[in-house]
């Protein structure tokens, strides 16, 4: 298939590389040259704008920071629906807000564009692996069309509806995700005042009955007291802030949403802003008495 990518970074550019893989051709566009260099390295060829990466493609995709770049590649003048031909799916994989994600569902059809909602749930070395979860909304047919690609980033496929459902539990998963690293920093900070080993306890805390895959996987990394970033306390503070908009909108008291942003922010003020968010752990240490 013809196919355009516009954000090809640390999720995106992986996930192009499957489509290559598989054979199909991928417009690549970013606002970072170098990053557009490394997918036509993999095999893609070059679009100047995310309309050009659109022009010719029966499917096009974006990974995306947050919601300004949403609005900005899908609904831009230069922008995905401007350059997409009458029939054509626009599936964006961004981790944004339903409110802005359904602005883009509001425009599509006046386009004759179809728009699909493709959440993934993983790391860019999930991405990497193919090993990502991936949950969409959106026209059901539409997903059924475009499953055979989306098969290509991981094993785990999940339809959850026709509208904005798939944002809605992405950041459902990922206040889960914060929540259990916060609690492994104040576990861990406890048990070194205690006395017991640090890769020690997390080893323990690894094979026990809170040993999820996301424990194991940074465990690895803690044991050595490696923050290098998977996620950055940056990228962490996006979420969390579309996490707390997301409960507000509902109505919903959000208190360990609350405190979770509040730890964030202490990185962040300490020199963790680049690190990865489980830097969590170094703000229970520093705040410890």
């Amino acid at each position: 298939m013809k196919l355009g990518w516009v954000g090809v970074g640390k999720m995106g550019l992986p996930m192009a590389g499957h489509l290559l893989k598989a054979g199909h051709s991928v417009a690549a566009c970013d606002v970072v040259p170098t990053l557009v260099e490394a997918a036509v390295a993999r095999g893609a060829t070059a679009a100047a704008t995310p309309a050009e990466a659109a022009a010719d493609a029966e499917v096009v995709f974006s990974s995306l920071p947050d919601d300004t770049a949403l609005r900005t590649v899908a609904l831009g003048a230069r922008g995905v629906l401007a350059g997409a031909r009458p029939g054509a799916v626009f599936v964006d994989t961004s981790t944004v807000s339903p409110a802005v994600s359904a602005e883009v569902a509001a425009a599509a059809p006046a386009k004759g564009v179809h728009y699909l909602r493709v959440c993934v749930s993983g790391n860019n070395k999930m991405a990497a692996a193919a090993a990502l979860t991936v949950i969409a909304s959106g026209e059901q047919a539409i997903y059924e069309k475009c499953r055979p690609l989306l098969a290509l980033f991981g094993p785990q496929q999940y339809y959850v509806g026709e509208a904005e459902q798939s944002r809605t539990l992405k950041l459902a998963v990922n206040l889960m995700v914060y929540a259990t690293i916060g609690g492994l920093a104040e576990a861990l900070a406890i048990g070194q005042r205690g006395g017991v080993e640090w890769a020690q306890m997390l080893d323990v805390i690894a094979a026990s009955a809170i040993g999820s895959p996301l424990v194991k996987a940074k465990s690895a990394d803690l044991k050595k007291r490696d923050f290098s970033p998977t996620f950055t306390c940056l990228q962490a503070r996006k979420d969390l802030g579309l996490i707390s908009g997301a409960a507000s909108a509902s109505r919903i008291p959000a208190p360990l949403t609350a405190i979770l942003s509040r730890m964030i922010e202490d990185c962040i003020a300490n020199g963790s802003a680049n690190e990865d968010y489980a830097a969590m752990i170094k703000s229970v240490e520093r705040n410890a008495r």
